[in-house]
């Protein structure tokens, strides 16, 4: 059997405050900290804990040239639970599968830092609204009661600014002015669905498509997409829609097409509640549309590349704008959100993990004639009535 490192990982050192009854007895603070050295790696969803011992050994293994197993009884040893804990693998049949997955991350041309950060900030099972009440951190004046005030809303004024002029009877003004997140929509209105058609081709449809080469084509979009390569997917989440059972689809682009998806959740509400990390304000929109990135399509170009990541994801913010732009135009509300149950889309939607992956989740449908749950408006172009007592400002 021969082995080697996994190519992408880092070592974090970990202090973490514990109670020291000697310490105490001693005339000590009784306050210590507890020491340990904690392994991420690109290919595995949780971090290993190690010894410093075993670190170093780890450390000085190749990641790109096989190594025989030692023969020395404790070298051996450290091997085999370096291979258990996944950050050697090795070419033995056992292993074969620890071994494919580590190296299809090998083959997605990521820039490690952001496989690791990827890897290791998507959810699953979280329950975001939970947390924060559970942390008693909801409103604005729970934010300011446990942080204090927050750093300014803007920097100071510099002198010799030249003032520039408003410009009063502009449409684009007024439209952006009544744009606002929705938190509370209409469940008993359903959504025509040609309007829905209508928003899918304005944002995400391919306008046209341009062939450079047999079989290598690029397409034009209404938003921008770094190197015009476009690789964000929309999967449908449809809860309300005239004419359209309620369920998972897939968008397709080029072809302007919804295709039910083969496995369908028995529980469409819970599915949704789930995936939004237990934000219900949003899970009850009539559309959710999840923007899954094809690493690969982005990768394929900008390989290791230290932006690629910052990139796509600044696709999928091009995205929500556009959608905001495009539901406001209609009459109807929207939200974007990244605080989402990545893993809850990757199993509903087949995504093959650091290949493809959720970015965030955006939605949209007619808003409820009652606002039940607190949403920021403040120049009152969509909420002109006194906001629900006691609310206060929701954490953004």
């Amino acid at each position: 059997m021969n082995f080697r490192r996994c190519l992408m990982m880092m070592v974090e050192p970990i202090e973490r405050p514990r109670f020291d009854l000697a310490g105490v007895l001693g005339g000590g603070t009784g306050v210590d900290f507890e020491r340990s050295l904690q392994v991420r790696a690109a290919h595995l969803r949780e971090p290993r804990v190690i010894d410093a011992a075993s670190c170093m050994w780890l450390l000085q293994c190749s990641a790109e040239q096989w190594q025989p197993l030692p023969s020395d009884p404790q070298a051996r040893a450290d091997v085999l639970t370096l291979l258990e804990l996944g950050l050697l693998v090795s070419d033995d049949p056992a292993h074969a599968q620890a071994l494919a997955i580590e190296q299809q991350v090998r083959d997605s041309h990521w820039w490690p830092l952001s496989a690791l950060h990827y890897q290791h900030s998507r959810w699953d099972g979280v329950d975001s609204l939970g947390d924060m009440q559970r942390s008693q951190l909801v409103t604005a004046q729970d934010l300011v009661r446990s942080f204090g005030a927050p750093p300014a809303e803007a920097p100071p004024r510099r002198e010799g600014a030249r003032a520039l002029p408003r410009c009063g009877d502009d449409p684009m003004q007024a439209q952006l002015q009544a744009r606002a997140t929705c938190r509370n929509f209409d469940t008993g209105r359903a959504l025509p669905l040609p309007l829905l058609a209508r928003l899918l081709q304005q944002v995400l449809m391919a306008q046209a498509q341009v062939e450079t080469d047999p079989g290598v084509r690029f397409l034009k979009k209404n938003v921008p997409s770094a190197g015009s390569l476009h690789p964000l997917e929309a999967y449908v989440v449809v809860r309300h829609v005239e004419g359209l059972a309620a369920g998972l689809y897939h968008y397709h682009a080029v072809a302007h097409e919804l295709a039910p998806l083969p496995t369908q959740p028995g529980d469409l509400p819970g599915f949704c509640l789930r995936l939004l990390a237990g934000q219900d304000w949003f899970a009850d929109a009539h559309v959710l549309l999840v923007l899954v990135c094809r690493f690969e399509r982005s990768y394929w170009k900008y390989r290791g590349h230290a932006k690629a990541y910052r990139a796509v994801t600044l696709d999928a913010g091009h995205v929500s704008q556009a959608l905001y732009s495009a539901a406001t135009a209609q009459g109807l509300g929207a939200f974007v959100t990244a605080a989402i149950n990545e893993l809850e889309a990757e199993r509903a939607f087949g995504l093959q993990a650091m290949t493809e992956g959720a970015l965030a989740v955006c939605g949209l449908g007619w808003r409820a004639g009652a606002m039940t749950t607190a949403e920021l408006d403040p120049i009152g172009r969509v909420w002109p009535a006194p906001r629900p007592p006691g609310n206060g400002t929701p954490q953004r």
